[in-house]
């Protein structure tokens, strides 16, 4: 079972945490994800407070939610249109839930937070048998910001504000990456990074064939300067 690194503390102040909530990103992400899921139900892995997956229910979407953690799902629970979501409390990697479903994703790095190259392949494993045939698994990641990383150093700083100073500490030997964050308190959360190359073998590993890679949720194209993808694997149908 994975660390529940998203506690109480966490929970209460993560939808004021940066540029992932503003209307803009939001609107992009929901757009992408109804289409793909049309008439069919969705998965969201990582749930957390319902950023994604409320907007989501409110499109249409039936929408079941898996986390590991009670406090963010809690936060999700007093929030208007939770009524709409399924949620089970439980290691995405693993847990299973009833019924099939036309679209599985992670947004935000999310994947990441599974911290073993075991437990990402895992998670791939797991949503293929809960995909529908011809249904979709899609994950928004960063590309790993190596290029930034000076020989010999481990500490890449990424934001610096009066609110917020962010720097991802790398572990390269073994794709680690912690991430701390300096706000009115220290709080670090371990990830593991991990390539798109490396999502595509897992991917087929568990049966799955990448259908579509962009750089963002409006479709622009992947390139080799891109610093994130959103990328489908497909289900066979």
């Amino acid at each position: 079972m994975q660390e529940d690194y998203f506690g109480e503390e966490v929970a209460a102040r993560y939808d004021d945490d940066g540029p992932m909530f503003s209307a803009g990103v939001i609107d992009s992400t929901v757009e992408f994800l109804a289409e793909l899921a049309g008439a069919g139900a969705a998965l969201e892995l990582g749930v957390g407070t319902g950023r994604v997956a409320i907007p989501l229910a409110r499109r249409g979407v039936r929408v079941h939610g898996i986390d590991l953690s009670e406090s963010m799902v809690a936060r999700l629970r007093e929030k208007p249109g939770a009524e709409r979501i399924g949620t089970t409390i439980g290691d995405f990697a693993t847990t299973r839930v009833d019924g099939t479903f036309r679209l599985a994703y992670l947004v935000f790095n999310t994947i990441m937070n599974l911290t073993t190259q075991d437990q990402q392949v895992a998670c791939f494993e797991n949503v293929a048998r809960q995909l529908e045939r011809g249904g979709c698994f899609v994950v928004e990641v960063m590309v790993p910001d190596l290029r930034r990383l000076p020989p010999g150093e481990r500490y890449v700083l990424f934001d610096v504000s009066e609110a917020h100073v962010g720097i991802d500490e790398y572990d390269v030997a073994n794709q680690g990456l912690i991430s701390h964050h300096h706000t009115n308190r220290l709080s670090s959360t371990p990830f593991r990074y991990v390539w798109p190359a490396e999502l595509d073998l897992m991917a087929r590993i568990a049966g799955l064939a990448l259908r579509e890679r962009w750089a963002d949720w409006d479709r622009s194209a992947f390139t080799s300067e891109s610093r994130k993808h959103v990328s489908i694997w497909e289900r066979a149908g």
